[in-house]
């Protein structure tokens, strides 16, 4: 039996074998079985890292070997975060050969030896799977890397496993619950165990908020990476659509998919950012990447940002919770007394039409992107068409769709060829009212840098009865524009994080970047997790 039949069938067939432990009992099984500081990598930044790997005192084979030994004290056991859903059973030989380079040629650069977690539906070739989660992907193995795993292979980077996700990406039916996939079972918030960690990309959050990796790979549609940075204590990076290649990633939708970094500090994501960005031909998005992007993000890190930067204050985008509303007045205060200039507030919000413009363009792409995708896969893949999943997922009901159903996959199932004036007069409309009538007007009228607005609300209990109830947030003009967002902590909520969004025009990666370091570097707002089975046993502040 071929090992992609064998990873399927006993997938399938043990469903229950391989899913981490649930919400039950949770109290019972928190923080204090793991002793914080333990293993020596907590909060630890790339640079750190690398002074460690350049002066022998830690090689990349043993930093890989303390991930691995921190992923099974409190991935795997209490905790129990369930954030990893696959290890890469390579690792310690990739990191050997790293740490060979290393000694007769000399580090490639900062991710060489760095071990980073990537979310499960970025394709690799190799002994992993790739499969969004899902159990009708179980034992997929695509024929070659995502564009961005050869980027990260050849940076030096150690591909530690792969992270577990709202399956497919969160696009599957109503009243889901993020972080939950048929493969993975449930993600946990580290700040809270019974908090839900926002999705998709809810193990890659996790994983870096936990210090299970340096950094990790999330992908975003809309408020994919943004809301489990925000909801994690973490930075997300929500880059300019083509700056960073999709190819041989588990798609959505063409027109607003995007991989982008997840780490603790702005440092690191611009880091990640930079290895993860270039121009692939088989992605046509990234055309422009060559003129318009960067390899070096870091030299736009620079602490003064915040003065003279003229910043727009999007408050209809406040007024969901009254304690985030405060929280973002100090957040303001902070910019103003590092010399920003706030243009308080800006006349900008979701316009009528908006959501109902992306939800026909995401179900359209849905079902052509996907099918290509399959298609991709070659002959002997587990499904061949979006079709087949939908007919898996109601043969495996009890598996699958015990919590909720697969609404978004009939749906886009239903459309047509992209050529539909359906769809095209959908995909205009949302261009023109997040693009032109929306974050371009009004940066023009106001001459801004960046507009600013809450990421979303703290976290909710995660509710596989209700679903996910979010009480508001900021993350989709930007997503729909396709243009960038970076989410920085901003403080907690009942002890909950809480993160601040910057975004602004397409490519300007840069700027963000400086504002969002410079307001990092002023607040210093990140505290780790203490791993509490509820917000009542919660030592962080707030």
């Amino acid at each position: 039996m071929k090992r992609r039949e064998f990873l399927r069938l006993a997938a399938l067939g043990s469903v229950a074998a391989f899913t981490f432990p649930t919400l039950a009992g949770s109290r019972a099984i928190s923080g204090p079985r793991y002793r914080a500081g333990a293993l020596g990598l907590e909060e630890l930044t790339i640079p750190e890292l690398q002074h460690l790997l350049e002066t022998g005192k830690y090689s990349a084979v043993s930093l890989t070997r303390k991930y691995l030994k921190r992923i099974a004290a409190i991935d795997r056991r209490g905790p129990a975060l369930n954030s990893v859903i696959e290890l890469n059973p390579d690792a310690l030989a990739l990191s050997a050969a790293s740490d060979k380079e290393r000694r007769t040629k000399g580090p490639r650069g900062p991710l060489h030896g760095i071990p980073v977690l990537i979310k499960d539906n970025i394709g690799t070739h190799d002994r992993m799977t790739t499969t969004a989660g899902s159990l009708a992907l179980a034992g997929s193995i695509p024929p070659r890397d995502a564009f961005i795993v050869e980027q990260l292979r050849n940076a030096g980077a150690i591909l530690l496993g792969k992270t577990n996700l709202s399956e497919w990406a969160n696009f599957r039916g109503d009243h889901s619950t993020s972080g939950w996939s048929g493969r993975g079972g449930q993600t946990r918030n580290p700040y809270a165990l019974d908090r839900n960690p926002c999705g998709s990309s809810s193990g890659s959050a996790v994983a870096v908020a936990a210090n299970l990796c340096a950094v990790a790979v999330g992908t975003e549609t809309d408020g994919s990476i943004l809301c489990p940075a925000s909801f994690n204590g973490i930075v997300g990076i929500k880059p300019t659509l083509g700056l960073i290649s999709r190819s041989g990633i588990i798609p959505i939708a063409h027109s607003q998919d995007t991989a982008g970094p997840m780490g603790r500090t702005v440092t690191d994501g611009a880091i990640l950012l930079g290895a993860l960005a270039g121009a692939d031909p088989r992605d046509p998005a990234t055309a422009d990447c060559a003129i318009k992007g960067h390899h070096h993000y870091t030299r736009f890190l620079n602490p003064d940002s915040l003065g003279g930067a003229r910043i727009g204050v999007v408050r209809a985008f406040f007024g969901f919770h009254p304690r985030v509303d405060a929280l973002m007045d100090v957040a303001l205060a902070a910019m103003k007394q590092h010399g920003a200039e706030l243009t308080d507030p800006v006349d900008l919000k979701i316009p009528p039409g908006l959501f109902g413009a992306e939800g026909e363009v995401l179900h359209y792409e849905m079902k052509a992107d996907m099918n290509a995708y399959l298609a991709s896969l070659g002959p002997n893949a587990p499904v061949h068409s979006l079709q087949e999943i939908i007919e898996f997922n109601e043969k495996h009901a009890a598996a699958e769709l015990k919590w909720f159903g697969q609404e978004d996959l009939v749906k886009s199932q239903a459309k047509g060829p992209l050529t539909d004036k359906a769809y095209l007069d959908a995909l205009a409309k949302s261009r023109r009212l997040a693009r032109d009538e929306g974050i371009d007007a009004v940066m023009d009228k106001h001459n801004l840098d960046a507009l600013v607005a809450p990421t979303t609300s703290p976290a909710h209990v995660t509710d596989w009865v209700l679903g996910d109830h979010i009480l508001g947030g900021s993350t989709t003009l930007a997503a729909v524009a396709g243009y960038p967002s970076i989410t920085v902590p901003a403080g907690f909520v009942f002890g909950l994080p809480v993160g601040i969004s910057f975004f602004g025009r397409a490519w300007t990666e840069p700027k963000l970047l400086g504002l969002a370091f410079a307001f990092e570097q002023a607040t210093k707002a990140r505290r780790p997790p203490t791993y509490p089975a509820t917000i009542e046993d919660s030592t962080v502040a707030g």
